[in-house]
């Protein structure tokens, strides 16, 4: 297989850090051709569908990219920002906001990009950008605070795969996870305080988190494991005794069996209760996207309030809070640790120029 071309280099040249943020990816547009691109790649991934493959894409090519795309694009229409998808800007903003901020720390020196798994900006493009911009040292931040094959395992492929093809490699750290990193979790009880008191406190708080199949347990994914400590913790932090709380899983696609207890049941056996007012936290989601937006702020709404509750809330995503970013910047140095050190002073810049001309190179 051929390598790529490699960027031109000249001696001199200072090697750069870069901090690479990942999230799952939007379509292009609201409508069915662009949401059966996405859905294409997306559930093409052995990562995210883990049936044998002739089978699994006689469904998706058969069934599912001719009938799904439809439903979804209606669903991303409720949703739609004027600028694009909500994902999509809230992520661009984080990577902006994290720079400008480890810029008033003094490491104004460090790239901050961010990419898709699936969709653009793609990986590979934004990897080839930063081979491009000489930087050697690469931080990858999936968006996942829970470690999940199907979602962070899946972007450290991507970003293998783009360097399987690639002649001069740089160094790689990957974060696998921050479920229970005490920044992320103040963050969480920061955005839930702030929303109580301006809107009161409701009889049940619901953390839900995005579902998997459960065989994904059974074989050794800690992701289930991971909510349950984020939850724990979250609650920990907001002072709640057991009774007031509760976590759940959303998203649940297919026949299998998911994580359980399902979310938009909860809501419902809530309602029939005689819970008057319910709020959702979405812990496993820094962004509001689609599944807080649209499944929790429409459709569990929906669900509560026909089942017989009377107030819902859907509590916003750590989106661009101040909590937030100083959270990621936290997590960030910490994974930076001798990197943060390692970019070349001005002295020493000088100084290789000189011992470059000196062996007779050309500058």
């Amino acid at each position: 297989m051929p390598f790529l071309a490699e960027p031109a280099y000249a001696h001199g040249t200072p090697a750069r850090t870069a901090i690479l943020l990942v999230n799952l990816g939007t379509p292009e547009a609201p409508n069915a051709a662009a949401v059966r691109r996405y859905l294409k790649e997306f559930l093409s991934d052995p990562r995210v569908v883990e049936i044998p493959r002739p089978l699994w894409w006689l469904i998706l090519n058969g069934v599912i990219l001719n009938f799904r795309p439809a439903k979804s694009a209606a669903k991303y229409a409720q949703i739609w920002c004027q600028d694009g998808s909500p994902l999509k800007l809230h992520t661009e903003r984080q990577a902006k906001l994290l720079r400008e901020y480890l810029g008033a720390l003094h490491y104004s020196a460090l790239v901050v990009e961010h990419a898709m798994r699936y969709g653009d900006p793609s990986i590979a493009a934004v990897l080839a950008r930063l081979k491009d911009a000489h930087c050697e040292r690469i931080l990858v931040l999936p968006l996942y605070p829970q470690y999940a094959a199907s979602t962070t395992a899946s972007a450290f492929d991507a970003v293998s795969d783009f360097f399987r093809q690639t002649r001069n490699i740089p160094e790689l750290r990957l974060v696998k996870r921050f479920h229970d990193h005490p920044a992320y979790i103040s963050a969480l009880a920061e955005g839930v305080r702030k929303h109580w008191a301006q809107h009161g406190k409701p009889d049940r708080l619901l953390m839900s988190f995005h579902g998997l199949p459960r065989y994904t347990l059974e074989r050794g994914d800690p992701y289930h494991c991971e909510c349950q400590k984020t939850a724990r913790l979250l609650a920990e932090a907001l002072a709640l005794a057991p009774e007031q709380y509760q976590l759940s899983f959303q998203s649940r696609f297919g026949r299998a069996e998911w994580l359980q207890p399902y979310s938009a049941a909860t809501l419902a056996q809530w309602g029939r209760q005689g819970l008057r007012r319910v709020d959702v936290v979405c812990p496993g989601f820094v962004a509001d996207c689609l599944e807080t937006l649209e499944e929790i702020g429409i459709e569990g709404k929906a669900e509560f309030l026909k089942a017989g509750g009377k107030e819902f809330h859907a509590i916003p995503c750590l989106n661009e809070s101040d909590a937030w970013i100083q959270a990621l910047a936290q997590i960030v140095l910490e994974h930076l640790q001798g990197w943060d050190r390692a970019d070349p002073s001005p002295d020493a810049l000088r100084q290789s120029r000189r011992r470059a001309l000196a062996l007779g190179a050309k500058l």
